[in-house]
């Protein structure tokens, strides 16, 4: 039998908890590999902590800094001289195999710790980094530091140089990999597709109209950030127009972010505030996915940018999973899984009347019905994490010496 692989695997944030690096860590160490996860920390929790899906190896605290500027000198700069220092560290005490590095902040400094080790390197891209970046700035919500240390153009420049200099480069959705052949990159690396999907295990044993105690009403839900680029507001504006109309609907908003207040202030000035909408902040994954569970219609509201119409969303297929009918705003890997699967309805990005009008044809429980049980079907035969971590795994494998 072959030995098992030692994954570094790199997370730019504080860790517990990333809903993929869960995941991506789990699904290697239950197929028998040993992965150390490096991350961040602002919390000053421990250097060192053995979890189920892998041991954590925390930035070690630089306490007479104190924790503000601690945590700003851990910021996950392209090159930081810091963050080298804890992936060089853990490969040496792991003596780790490969490195599997998530998303474009710290590839530059996992691709030349990696190289000085003489060891494989893997970028797991679950978002288009500098799309997201270009966000910030289109939507006004940038600050002016971030010209500095969250720059677009730096991003497209580092992307660049990093692909090149990548083993083997895994997507979440075709259409990433489609914008990464696109860029012309001269060695583009071998391309792997690792999608958001929910095991099977979470499929729902049936739909979410049976088991919903709210009767016919439709009941939103939506899981997430709020920042203006996923779309919220048109949802709001959206529930204002349909009872105005005589269609009351009620919504779940489960997540925080550096937009919630901004959301909070629109939904009181359409009046929503009045039991219509609710939101509940930011919630451990398992509370949120109860919230999944007793709505019946999932919300996926992303207006059309760069970093949408190249990503894909967890919830997209935690709704279907639970059965419920998605709603969401019409961008290509969006379209291509609700089109396969028939297990949503698709509406104009960002406009206000086009949701309202999807959401009023929810308002038949037959339809529901029909398009929820669309979604677990299609998560049980093709969209689920026992086959992309299939993928996952003959990747990191194929490294095996």
């Amino acid at each position: 039998m072959s030995r098992p692989l030692r994954i570094c695997h790199v997370w730019d944030a504080d860790y517990p908890w990333d809903v993929r690096v869960e995941k991506v860590s789990r699904a290697l160490t239950d197929a028998g590999h040993e992965v150390a996860i490096v991350a961040r920390n602002r919390r000053w929790e421990p250097a060192v902590e053995p979890l189920p899906e892998g041991t954590v190896h925390r930035l070690r605290p630089w306490k007479w800094l104190g924790r503000r500027l601690d945590a700003g000198a851990m910021f996950p700069a392209f090159f930081s001289p810091r963050w080298y220092s804890a992936i060089a560290r853990t490969i040496r005490l792991q003596r780790s195999d490969l490195v599997l590095v998530r998303d474009l902040p710290l590839a530059p400094t996992a691709i030349i710790a990696a190289r000085r080790s003489r060891i494989p390197v893997i970028m797991d891209m679950a978002e288009n980094y500098p799309a997201m970046l270009q966000e910030l700035r289109d939507t006004g919500v940038a600050r002016p530091i971030d010209s500095l240390i969250r720059n677009p153009s730096a991003a497209s420049v580092i992307e660049r140089w990093a692909l090149p200099r990548l083993d083997h480069l895994i997507t979440v959705v075709e259409e990433s990999s489609e914008r990464v052949r696109s860029l012309g990159v001269a060695a583009t690396p071998p391309m792997t597709v690792v999608s958001n999907t929910p095991s099977r295990t979470r499929v729902a044993a049936q739909d979410a109209e049976e088991r919903s105690p709210r009767g016919r009403e439709p009941k939103l839900v939506y899981l997430g950030l709020l920042e203006e680029p996923r779309g919220l507001r048109s949802v709001l504006h959206a529930l204002r127009l349909l009872h105005d109309r005589g269609n009351r609907m009620t919504l779940d908003v489960v997540g925080d972010g550096r937009e919630m207040s901004a959301f909070q202030e629109v939904a009181q000035r359409l009046r929503l505030n009045d039991g219509t909408v609710m939101f509940h902040g930011r919630q451990p994954h398992e509370v949120a996915l109860q919230f999944v569970a007793n709505a019946n219609v999932g919300l996926v509201p992303h207006l059309a940018t760069g970093n949408w119409v190249s990503t894909i969303p967890n919830k997209l297929f935690d709704y279907m999973a639970a059965g419920l009918p998605v709603v969401a705003s019409d961008v290509p890997p969006v379209r291509r899984v609700l089109t396969e699967s028939e297990a949503g309805l698709l509406h104009e990005p960002g406009s206000a009347e086009s949701v309202a009008a999807v959401l009023h044809r929810l308002v038949d429980p037959s339809l529901r019905r029909k398009l929820g049980q669309s979604g677990i079907a299609a998560v049980r035969d093709r969209f689920n994490w026992e086959s992309d971590t299939n993928s996952l795994v003959n990747v990191v494998e194929s490294f095996r010496k």
